[in-house]
């Protein structure tokens, strides 16, 4: 399983695309898509960057499922 996210759902809530995401935290619109996606997972910094804008804590954000 690996890690899941709410990344896209929090954008839509926001009304922030994937570039404007990507801007706002240093990286990115195809790492933004990668992470949503589930095939990267941002470094322990990108989360933080990417909770701090949405108001939210990363265990939001993101959840780890073991296999």
């Amino acid at each position: 399983m690996g890690l899941k996210n709410r990344l896209k759902e929090y954008r839509a809530r926001d009304n922030l695309n994937q570039s404007d995401l990507g801007k706002m935290v240093g990286t990115s619109r195809q790492t933004i898509s990668l992470i949503e996606r589930g095939d990267y997972s941002p470094s322990v910094i990108l989360a933080l960057r990417i909770a701090k804008v949405f108001g939210t804590t990363v265990e939001e954000l993101f959840l780890y499922e073991e296999e």
